[in-house]
């Protein structure tokens, strides 16, 4: 039986660091998933999950700001309903670790995104996250309430996986990010995650290598991405430039009762594709067409 792929949206949150030789380095917010989880329990991940449908419509093009569905639709290939992407990775991040991109509607700038350090604000806005994850409000009146547009203008578009065919659920999921903002803290909700880190990137890969931490292949694919720059800007400079995002979908193997998983550009990736096509059993037309966009690059016909 298929499983229904369900699209989602997950967003990295960079701030500035140093590393332990005292050098600038950048570190991106990560939670861990509840050991409860029926879905990759125990894993850290960035914040995200499904676009919900309120994510989508008038109402939320409205409270976003910057961006437009038709431009979002376009840079993510899509013909309508780009945007919903953006909303969702904004609303699961303040869902899942407290932080809400959001300017005040009549800021002047348009720069200034919340600032919650004053405790009287910290207060009320972890009184909407709950109100919000208690399903008692969403997003949107949140904004309405406290005045807000969500900075989706703020947020970059850098990365498209497709989680693999065998899997029990399945996501289209497109990877944004963003720099945090200095004036709130992240945190941990508590419910579908248990721990929040901040962490080098080349760390978190070191870690992970070493079995002390478990991540997932896109996790790790953007962590690698991330480990190159030294700084906030550096990366947001990069995010803004980054224009050809190719769609990710790896294959399952099961080889001597092994799992393998291959991604587009490991070895025998083209092989066990082909295979798979001229197979008897269907294939998904995110597959056919992640390898109809694979193959030139592979130098096929």
């Amino acid at each position: 039986m298929a499983v229904t792929l369900r699209e989602a949206a997950t967003v990295m949150l960079i701030r500035d660091a140093v590393d332990e030789r005292g050098r600038p380095a950048v570190e991106v917010c990560m939670l861990r998933r509840n050991l409860a989880s029926e879905f990759v329990a125990g894993v850290y991940v960035f914040p995200g999950g499904s676009v919900d449908p309120a994510d989508r419509g008038d109402a939320a093009g409205e409270l976003s700001q910057g961006l437009s569905d038709a431009t979002a639709s376009a840079l993510l290939g899509l013909d309508s309903g780009g945007l919903a992407f953006w909303v969702a990775a904004l609303r699961e991040c303040f869902e899942e670790a407290g932080v809400l991109l959001a300017r005040p509607r009549d800021s002047a700038d348009g720069t200034a995104i919340l600032d919650t350090t004053d405790p009287a604000d910290r207060a009320r806005f972890e009184a909407h996250r709950l109100e919000i994850n208690e399903g008692r409000a969403g997003l949107l009146d949140v904004c309405r309430a406290e005045g807000l547009v969500l900075a989706v203008d703020a947020v970059h578009y850098v990365s498209h996986w497709i989680t693999p065919e065998l899997a029990p659920r399945r996501y289209d999921t497109r990877f944004f990010v963003t720099a945090a903002p200095p004036g709130q803290v992240a945190q941990h909700d508590d419910g579908e995650t248990i721990a929040t880190i901040w962490v080098r990137p080349d760390d978190a890969l070191s870690r992970f290598e070493a079995g002390e931490i478990e991540l997932l292949p896109p996790t790790v694919e953007n962590l690698g991405k991330l480990a190159v720059h030294h700084s906030t800007e550096e990366v947001m400079d990069w995010a803004r430039g980054v224009t050809d995002v190719p769609m990710i979908l790896p294959i399952v193997l099961i080889e001597d009762g092994r799992l393998l998983v291959l991604r587009p550009g490991d070895d025998g990736y083209e092989q066990a594709v082909e295979d798979r096509i001229a197979s008897s059993d269907p294939v998904s037309p995110e597959l056919a067409a992640a390898w109809e966009a694979w193959r030139p690059k592979a130098g096929r016909a």
